[in-house]
């Protein structure tokens, strides 16, 4: 009787790391599969249910991988690179995603021709570095002065959203948002400092943006408070004007109505002392942090402070403070006698006004000199569902313009850049030697994936398009790409359909250093 030999044993080729390899390039590729389709202006929009019942509709890249039900470890990997590149350029999500899956089939080519995947994975880096270098090349230097090539941008990247028919009005919105907040001399955009409000009710047209702060939370009108005040003094408080209670269940029994009088006495004595403290700090507008444990301003306080001629605003979020105290230029205030004029912030006006249906409070005329200059938007929709979408579209429109701020230079889109760039690597991998010539001719082919999936999803004959783009960009047209408005190639960059160029040079870094990582895992096990 043969002795069984282990399992180990069996493993002694190189069969196994081939086949995990394998393995995890068919993950990641299915997942690129599944998103290919909603690229572009004419791709489609995918439906998800999450766990909890809510239906997002989105065809944005990340969002879709995000609420995915991703198991297999390096499909997860391609989740990340979505969301990397979400961080650094905020669009091209879905590009960069399916930018991997293609450069995963390339590998898998070459591995079935016995190359070595570090050999792979290294000249995949160098030919992306080359890449990067082409696509600068390409690009045009842009001013943040320019204001309508800033619009161009924004629209072309709200081209391919649902709320694509508002472009024309949205993308300057955006603009505007960001350069009311930077200069000249900015690197970067702090996003936190565009406060995007979302309120069911009215069309996307009725979308504002806000030079100034707007708060959801209306004011106190319940004890006869003023709703608008000029020359607004604004203390933030997070503690709460109600009477005190133990902190433990405690009852107090009372037996004598002399003491039920004193009790009382004590607590109007109690929030009068505030209230006065408030006044006399000059302060006239009140915003007052949630309270869990206990009311944050109870009945009587709200009285006496309207007798004081305060307005107050109760159930600011937690998450609001921090955005409302740099706005304003206001510390938030913890405790009665830390109540000074110093912690105020000034505002010219402060009212609350009626808009669409519901009511908002808006706080204008930022006069601080500590304060930071911060905008709200307001967006509009009829329901929920658009309301999420406006709001993932405008933050993309956003990123490609804090994009535009951190590399200032523009590049022609719909699948130009990678038609160039693929033409450029493969006449350069001619004069190559050995298995790098393959490899980079491998690269080159795989970037063709962009231009492929924008014509296919346009409807469009791929295989006509890209040889079409490939004939006309060997004639030194280096702007060509896909015009889906014209159904065919044309002229990108002078038909307005123009990208950031960190978009393309971080999409293309990020897909080479996913794909390296992936090749170079040779095994997968479970730790217990």
């Amino acid at each position: 009787m043969s002795s069984k030999i282990p399992s180990n044993a069996t493993f002694k080729d190189k069969e196994k790391p081939r086949e995990v390899r394998k393995a995890n390039i068919i993950a990641a590729r299915a997942v690129a599969d599944a998103i290919r389709t909603s690229l572009g202006p004419k791709g489609m929009d995918k439906m998800i249910k999450t766990s909890r019942g809510e239906i997002i509709i989105s065809n944005d890249g990340h969002t879709i991988l995000k609420q995915m039900a991703i198991l297999h470890p390096v499909a997860k990997m391609l989740v990340d690179v979505s969301a990397a590149q979400d961080a650094e350029a905020g669009d091209g999500t879905t590009s960069v995603v399916i930018l991997t899956g293609a450069l995963l089939s390339a590998a898998d080519r070459l591995l079935n021709k016995g190359i070595h995947p570090t050999i792979i994975a290294e000249s995949f880096q160098r030919a992306s570095k080359r890449s990067v270098e082409i696509l600068l090349e390409m690009s045009s230097r842009i001013s943040l002065n320019d204001r309508d090539d800033l619009i161009r941008a924004a629209t072309t990247s709200l081209s391919s959203k649902i709320v694509s028919q508002y472009s024309s009005f949205l993308a300057p919105l955006a603009v505007d948002s960001v350069l009311s907040i930077t200069n000249e001399d900015s690197t970067n955009v702090d996003l936190s400092d565009i406060r995007l409000i979302k309120k069911v009710g009215g069309t996307i047209d009725d979308t504002e943006m806000i030079d100034g702060v707007v708060l959801t939370q209306t004011a106190v009108k319940t004890a006869g408070g003023p709703t608008r005040i000029e020359k607004a003094r604004i203390g933030l408080i997070q503690f709460q004007i109600s009477p005190p209670k133990p902190d433990t269940e405690n009852n107090i029994v009372v037996s004598d109505y002399r003491q039920m009088d004193k009790i009382l006495k004590e607590e109007r004595a109690y929030l009068l002392n505030i209230c006065k403290k408030v006044k006399k700090a000059k302060c006239n507008v009140l915003l007052i942090q949630k309270s869990i444990l206990r009311d944050a301003v109870n009945d009587l306080a709200l009285h006496f402070l309207s007798k004081l001629g305060i307005m107050v605003v109760k159930d600011i979020e937690r998450e609001e403070i921090e955005f409302l105290s740099k706005s304003l230029g206001c510390s938030p205030i913890a405790d009665v006698d830390l109540f000074t004029e110093d912690r105020l912030g000034h505002v010219d006006l402060v009212e609350e006004v009626d808009s669409d249906g519901s009511r908002i409070v808006k706080l204008t005329g930022i006069k601080t000199d500590s304060s930071k200059p911060t905008v709200s938007v307001i967006i509009r929709g009829a329901n929920q569902m658009i309301l999420d979408e406006t709001d993932r579209s405008l933050h993309d429109a956003l990123c490609v313009i804090r994009c535009l701020v951190k590399e200032r230079g523009l590049i022609a889109g719909g699948g130009a850049p990678e038609i160039e760039v693929s033409r450029r690597l493969t006449n350069e991998s001619r004069e190559m030697e050995g298995v790098e010539a393959f490899i980079w001719q491998e690269f080159a082919q795989a970037l063709e994936i962009i231009p492929t999936t924008l014509a296919e999803n346009a409807g469009l004959n791929s295989i006509k398009v890209v040889t079409e783009l490939r004939s006309k960009h060997a004639n030194g047209e280096v702007n060509d790409g896909i015009s889906v408005r014209r159904s065919g190639t044309t002229n990108t960059y002078e038909e307005h359909i123009l990208q950031p160029v960190l978009v393309s040079t971080s999409a293309v870094t990020l897909a080479s250093e996913c794909v390296k990582s992936i090749l170079r895992i040779d095994d997968i096990t479970f730790s217990r």
